[in-house]
């Protein structure tokens, strides 16, 4: 059985981390591809 205590220190962890998933989501999304990635997919779709 767990007590009190123990359950808001789960709570709390469990929301920190996805505070931090959140925080790397949107990181990601905001960042724009960078070139190179831009280059190879060009030239993989010139080669279908």
């Amino acid at each position: 059985m767990t007590s009190k205590q123990d359950d808001g220190r789960r709570a709390a962890v469990e929301k920190q981390i996805d505070e931090n998933l959140r925080r790397v989501y949107e990181q990601d999304v905001t960042e724009q591809v960078p070139d190179r990635f831009l280059d190879l997919l060009k030239k993989l779709r010139e080669q279908e």
